[in-house]
């Protein structure tokens, strides 16, 4: 029995050399990349029309059968391929239901010096380890939009797990995002590593930092929510094409309008909440504990943890 040829971009119609090459240039590499796009998105590229993009999406579709409904037990088995990665703490993940998971978006959220950076760069090493340790035997990418990544505490957590540190290195990628369109082009970057390297998890941190410092006032505020949305999105793609756990780290600002309780709301609004798949607040407590609060997610119930920040990584207090 003859073996059925898969398909390539330029099988699909109205897709010629020229808007393939374009097509795989911007990220759209295969066509699973192309069936979860949206007619608007590819559009946005030079010699396709928005008729011409509902055609070609269509067809991907079609090719990689998505789109339609399928039953719950089919979900359930698509399920059983979901990752977890290793916090460092006990904890946390059993708070996380087993760690952070991959096709999804963690968003850690708290004030400066809560600990979303240390915890970032925990699981960039987590993630190198073998399965039966609590990693995905992966690869990381991190887009750095404050400085903040520290090669010194990569050394630390690496050792600290039994790890060659210069190996544990050379499997991190680092990119730093000078403004919000150099972040977004990060972004699409990444797919493009995660081509050539098993890519398992991709950080950015942090999320709004650059939104935030450029587009200033209500004015701006509908183009701000229309960017970071796209954003959101590709990182979301980004999550289920690759099997990858995404994690982003944000910022808080101070609500007056909340006379009790914490007076702090991530940055971002709903575009970032709905989009995030788990939502986790992190606030300082004595010394190096710190809280860890899930407040959202779609199964597991909200709860919180005290984790410890010390020398080897993210530990149980």
């Amino acid at each position: 029995m003859k073996e059925k040829k898969e398909k390539s971009i330029e099988d699909l119609p109205g897709v010629g050399g020229t808007t393939a090459e374009r097509l795989r240039e911007l990220g759209y590499s295969d066509l699973m990349a192309i069936a979860v796009a949206s007619p608007a998105e590819l559009a946005e590229i030079e010699g396709i029309s928005e008729g011409t993009a509902v055609k070609i999406i269509t067809a991907a579709r079609k090719e990689v059968d998505v789109g339609g409904f399928e039953t719950g037990d089919i979900v359930m088995e698509r399920r059983k391929e979901v990752g977890k990665v290793t916090t460092g703490a006990p904890v946390l993940n059993e708070l996380m239901g087993g760690g952070f998971e991959t096709q999804g978006i963690t968003e850690l959220f708290g004030e400066f010096g809560s600990g979303k950076t240390q915890l970032a760069h925990q699981l960039a090493v987590s993630v190198q380890l073998p399965k039966d340790k609590g990693g995905l035997e992966g690869e990381a990418v991190m887009i750095d939009t404050e400085n903040t990544f520290r090669p010194e505490r990569i050394v630390q957590m690496a050792k600290a797990l039994g790890m060659d540190p210069d190996e544990a290195l050379k499997k991190i990628r680092v990119g730093r995002a000078y403004n919000s369109h150099h972040q977004m082009l990060l972004a699409e970057k990444a797919s493009e590593v995660a081509k050539e390297h098993p890519v398992r998890l991709l950080v950015v941190d942090s999320l709004t930092a650059h939104f935030r410092a450029e587009y200033v006032g209500r004015g701006a505020l509908a183009n701000r929510q229309q960017k970071i949305n796209k954003h959101m999105h590709d990182l979301l793609r980004f999550a289920y094409l690759n099997n990858a756990v995404v994690v982003a780290t944000n910022q808080v600002q101070a609500n007056p309008a909340l006379m009790f309780g914490d007076p702090t709301k991530p940055i971002g609004g709903h575009i970032v909440g709905h989009t995030a798949t788990f939502r986790i607040y992190l606030r300082k407590s004595k010394g190096s504990k710190r809280i860890a609060r899930l407040i959202d997610s779609p199964h597991l119930p909200e709860g919180e943890v005290v984790i410890l920040l010390c020398e080897d990584g993210v530990r149980d207090a």
